[in-house]
């Protein structure tokens, strides 16, 4: 009974973390890209515009949802929920942290383990793309057919070196499994180096990581691979007709996307929950040490105040900062604190990168897309994966 009671409050828990990063990553991705482009972003709306994500989903919400007369109706409609579905569905399976005892009940950080749980990933990436392409068809719009078009057309090729990226570092850890992947990792060369993946058969997997996020930003429409929405080509492409929840629901999609790429990346290439470097050199010394450092910029400035705001929130944040960082020092929870914070970590930083470039690099052209994946990242992801099983099979 414990064990199903623990599992439904790991379930909840893990949704509503889940539901809110995706909310707060827009508003994440929006001070960025205005930090970048020396605008302040969205400040109206709470403290530094926290509340805007609440804003947004209430305008969402509350907005009216009209269905063009001339959509196929039950695919208009299947079609976000197709893509939204799939894509909260791959939380599931994904590991945050080692085995744990909560309330005496010994239990993974994962709400469950599949024995092929990256492939379950890789058929729901995929299985995705017919929420796209069903949206642009059946809205009966030229503008949103040519972006389902468009989209079908990518993600079917950028899966093609994806999958033989992935494939590469799985003949080294020899295991389907996410968590059996991230155990495989542990420890380090020397002492100091981690056996993450990315620094094994140096630079084999160097390469595979490096396609596999190529691929990642074209397998979820982002910047410099955003041809199905092109604003400035196709209206908005593949949902050009969709509005309030419905537009939604492909907005929540792909940031959901983006989270389960990171997610892969985190888990197949850099060792997952375990630290940059042993525990016995300070890295569970790391988190709480940001945080405090976080507490002290903000409690100086909300005492320094440039604006009269600051005066009122910094020093309240300031507080939980702090109050967070304490918690990182309780023996009880550092086992399980310690791992999400690394875990987390390098989801953020990953998470960072594609805000980064979206900011950053220009949008390809249609041809340049489809000749950079046939002609380049095609050949290269096979004779990587061909070097690596040849390694393996001499090391064997």
């Amino acid at each position: 009974m414990n064990f199903f009671i623990l599992t439904l409050i790991k379930t909840g828990i893990l949704l509503f973390i889940f539901m809110t990063t995706l909310a707060y990553l827009q508003w994440i991705e929006r001070k960025v890209l205005a930090h970048i482009q020396l605008r302040m972003g969205p400040t109206r709306v709470g403290p530094f515009g926290l509340l805007q994500p609440l804003a947004d989903v209430i305008k969402l919400v509350t907005k009216e949802g009209m269905i063009p007369s001339h959509v196929n109706k039950v695919f208009y409609l299947l079609a976000p929920v197709i893509a939204v579905t799939l894509a909260l569905t791959s939380i599931s399976v994904i590991p945050f942290g080692p085995q744990v005892e909560i309330f005496g009940v010994t239990t993974y950080l994962q709400l469950t383990d599949l024995s092929m749980g990256i492939l379950f990933l890789l058929a729901l990436s995929t299985l995705g793309t017919y929420g796209i392409a069903l949206a642009g068809w059946s809205s009966n719009n030229k503008y949103a057919l040519l972006g389902g078009l468009r989209a079908s057309a990518q993600l079917i090729s950028y899966e093609l070196p994806m999958a033989l990226a992935i494939a590469a570092p799985l003949l080294l850890l020899n295991t389907l499994s996410l968590r059996e992947m991230v155990e495989a990792q542990q420890g380090y060369y020397f002492g100091f180096i981690p056996k993450w993946t990315v620094f094994q058969v140096l630079p084999l997997q160097v390469v595979s990581f490096i396609i596999y996020m190529i691929s990642g930003f074209a397998e979820t429409n982002r910047i410099p691979f955003d041809l199905p929405e092109a604003e400035n080509e196709l209206v908005a492409g593949f949902h050009t007709e969709y509005a309030s929840m419905k537009f939604a629901s492909f907005f929540m999609a792909e940031y959901a996307n983006m989270t389960t790429i990171s997610f892969i990346a985190v888990l197949l290439f850099l060792g997952g929950w375990h630290p940059l470097w042993p525990a016995e050199y300070g890295s569970d010394y790391v988190a709480p040490l940001i945080f405090f450092f976080g507490a002290a910029i903000l409690l100086f400035h909300g005492l320094n105040p440039a604006r009269p705001k600051d005066k009122l929130f910094m020093p309240p944040f300031g507080i939980v900062f702090a109050l967070v960082g304490v918690l990182f020092l309780i023996p009880a929870l550092k086992p399980i604190l310690i791992p999400i914070f690394w875990f987390t970590g390098k989801v953020g930083a990953i998470l960072f990168l594609y805000i980064w470039i979206r900011g950053t690099l220009p949008r390809f052209r249609y041809d340049q897309l489809m000749n950079f994946t046939w002609k380049y990242l095609f050949p290269v992801s096979v004779v990587n994966l061909m070097l690596t099983g040849l390694v393996v099979a001499l090391m064997s």
